[in-house]
């Protein structure tokens, strides 16, 4: 499977479940499996006979999965994306968000209320994707230069709020924030809070 699916770390998260559970707020996803696989499968000219065949999956399931009626589990959109020369974040976004910057789609929710994976955004890798844990004190500030052209990065803030600056501009991040962005362009990050900041930074190269 291609490294550069975001959404093959947040597939790890646990081996109890792996199910977008149809009888809850995680409907809405399988809304949209269901529009995107058919639309993808007829824009690659498939029938659901040879979509079966070429990822695995038994035609019965695709039938359902189209119509919305089946339970889907995150390794079976895997082998649908992959036969289908799509990312996974494809078949799970809306079909009207054209921005893989902000997917931010619960695809997964476990037996115990409050476990959940949710994918927040998705950037293409040419080589590998780097994942990183920051912490910065109050006052601290990190600047770095430009990236080469194609390097972006992914900011996810968990404790604190973080000051990102993009060619000199500031965007605030507060705990439970993140975002996307070309990394081609002077930034840096800075906590300008009381506490220390906390945040997830993916370089995705």
């Amino acid at each position: 499977m291609r490294a550069a699916k975001v959404g093959s770390i947040l597939r790890k998260l646990s081996s109890v479940s792996t199910s977008v559970d149809k009888d809850s707020n995680r409907a809405p996803v399988l809304q949209h499996v269901s529009q995107n696989v058919r639309r993808l499968r007829n824009d690659a000219g498939l029938s659901q006979s040879a979509l079966a065949e070429s990822s695995g999956v038994s035609r019965r399931m695709l039938v359902a999965i189209e119509a919305g009626e089946k339970n889907v589990s995150l390794s079976t959109l895997d082998l649908i994306a992959e036969a289908l020369g799509v990312a996974f974040s494809d078949l799970i976004k809306a079909p009207d968000n054209r921005d893989s910057s902000r997917i931010n789609e619960l695809a997964w929710a476990g037996e115990h209320p409050g476990s959940k994976a949710v994918l927040l955004a998705s950037s293409p890798a040419r080589r590998e994707v780097e994942l990183w844990e920051w912490r910065l004190e109050p006052g601290e500030f990190y600047k770095t230069n430009a990236d080469p052209e194609g390097f972006s990065e992914q900011v996810f803030v968990f404790e604190g709020s973080l000051t990102l600056l993009i060619d000199g501009e500031a965007r605030v991040l507060a705990a439970g924030e993140f975002f996307t962005y070309a990394s081609n362009r002077t930034h840096g990050y800075r906590n300008d809070g009381a506490v220390a900041t906390r945040f997830v930074r993916n370089v995705v190269i």
